[in-house]
Parts: C-alpha cells; sequence; structure tokens
C-alpha cells in the first residue's frame, strides 16, 4: 500500500516538475522570527506575558513549599500522633502534592495555559504577516514563499501548483479498483471512474451533507455529556471543599490538643 501511494506521490511530483519546468519559478521568503521582534504590539503582550508566567511560578513553589513543610511537620510531630493521626495527615499531604502537580502541568504542561495564551499571542500577526504575504506574492507574481524559521517551511503557494484532489482522487480509485469482486462492481467502478470532476464534486458535496447532519447530531449527544460531566465535576467538588473543611477543622483540633499537652508538661517540669 505505501509503495503504491509513493508510486502516485512521484507521478503527480513529476507532473508538477514538467510544469514547473515550462515556466521560471518566482520564490520568496520571509523571516517570522525577525518579524516578530519589530513589531511592538507583539514585544508588549510577550512582557505580559513573562509577567504572569513569573507569578504562576511562584505560586507553584508555594504549593511544594507547603507540601514540604507538611511533611517535614509530620516527622517531628510523628512520635506523638497515633496510627490514625498520621495516616489522616499521610492522606492529606498526599492530597495536596497531588493538587501542586495537577497546577504545574495545568499551567506549564503541553496544553498548559502557558502554551495556549502563547499561541493566542502570535496568531493574529502571524494572520497579518499571512495576509501580507499573500497581497505581495500577488503583486510580485511569486509562485512560492517560504518561512525559512518555520519546520514546515511553505506559507504561501500559486493554486495553480495544488494537485491536492487530484493525487486524492487517483489513491481513491486506486485503492476502490483492488477491492472489486465481481463483474457488477468493475462496471460500477468504470462508470465512476468516467465521471468529471465536477460530478465528483456534486457527490461528494451531497455525502458531505449527511455527514454533517451526522455531525450536528452528535454534537448534541456530546453537549449533553459535557452537561453531565459538569454536573458530576460541580459535586465533586463540592465533596473536595467539604472534605478539605473537615481536615482544616481537624489539624485545628489536634493543633490544640499538642499545645494543651506542652503546656501541662510545661506546668508538671
Amino acid at each position: 500500500m505505501k509503495k503504491r501511494i509513493f508510486s502516485i506521490v512521484a507521478i503527480t511530483v513529476f507532473s508538477i516538475s514538467t510544469l514547473m519546468a515550462q515556466k521560471t519559478i518566482r520564490l520568496g521568503y520571509i523571516d517570522m522570527e525577525y518579524i516578530l521582534e519589530n513589531v511592538p504590539e507583539y514585544q508588549e503582550a510577550t512582557r505580559q506575558l513573562d509577567n504572569r508566567v513569573q507569578e504562576w511560578k511562584v505560586e507553584a513553589e508555594a504549593k511544594i513549599q507547603k507540601v514540604e513543610d507538611m511533611k517535614s511537620r509530620l516527622d517531628n510531630e510523628r512520635a506523638l500522633l497515633t496510627k490514625e493521626l498520621i495516616e489522616e495527615r499521610e492522606g492529606e499531604i498526599a492530597y495536596m502534592e497531588q493538587q501542586a502537580l495537577e497546577y504545574q502541568q495545568n499551567r506549564f504542561g503541553p496544553n498548559g495555559d502557558y502554551m495556549i495564551q502563547k499561541k493566542q499571542l502570535v496568531r493574529p500577526i502571524q494572520d497579518q504577516v499571512f495576509t501580507a504575504v499573500q497581497q505581495i506574492a500577488e503583486n510580485r507574481n511569486l509562485d512560492f514563499v517560504f518561512d525559512r524559521t518555520a519546520d514546515i517551511g511553505m506559507i504561501y503557494a500559486d493554486q495553480q501548483f495544488d494537485v491536492s484532489e487530484t493525487v486524492l482522487r487517483t489513491i481513491k480509485r486506486t485503492a476502490n479498483r483492488e477491492q472489486l469482486e465481481n463483474k457488477d462492481e468493475i462496471e460500477a467502478f468504470e462508470k465512476a471512474e468516467n465521471r468529471t470532476v465536477e460530478q465528483d464534486k456534486e457527490i461528494t458535496e451531497r455525502e458531505e451533507l449527511a455527514e454533517e447532519r451526522k455531525s450536528e447530531r452528535e454534537t448534541i449527544l456530546e453537549q449533553k455529556k459535557r452537561e453531565r460531566d459538569s454536573l458530576k465535576a460541580a459535586r465533586q467538588k463540592e465533596f473536595e471543599d467539604r472534605r478539605a473543611k473537615i481536615l482544616a477543622e481537624r489539624e485545628r483540633k489536634r493543633d490544640s490538643i499538642l499545645k494543651s499537652r506542652e503546656k501541662k508538661n510545661d506546668t508538671i517540669n
């Protein structure tokens, strides 16, 4: 299958090369990093994001430090506590530690706030760049424009070089031909193969309409599921809040008992 697709693509690339050989190809490139560095609005927004990141780091470090303090305090008081109290304290520490890790992930993970806001920060500038590139390419008759700092590279190409539909059509027909099993299927396939691109487009539009309606139904079901999940999350949060309040009250009582014991021991001594 991979060899067949490679052959199709190779033929297509050869066709493009032949077309390119018949005219002079005009190329251009940009340096997106240089552009961003010289857009004042982007620089100001970047500074604001950096300040926000520093605040997140301080908060994350504070959460971690709080967990470390709780661990140290438990080690110091372990000899004075019952087994049940030790287990409760250890459970609370584990819970707080998990919360700290989740906070770090939500802020700095691959799908965290930093990455999301960074993309949101760059997107408006990129849109302006792409619009400007398209205008310049049309004015200067450029066929391709590349970004020398990007992984993908090409950010503009003249529509006449786009053979995506042709490649897709060829791949589908080749795959369908190999699945034919009887004469009727072969005749139906040959009839479909003789259809024009316009006819294929009309059929595709009907299929897409049917798929769109199906997608709408799935969206409604998904919305209902999100509502159920939201209600479940709210109940979970309510439970956690109650648990945190109970733990805090227990901690206060334990501290009171420990202080009373210490005061009594001092009186005896």
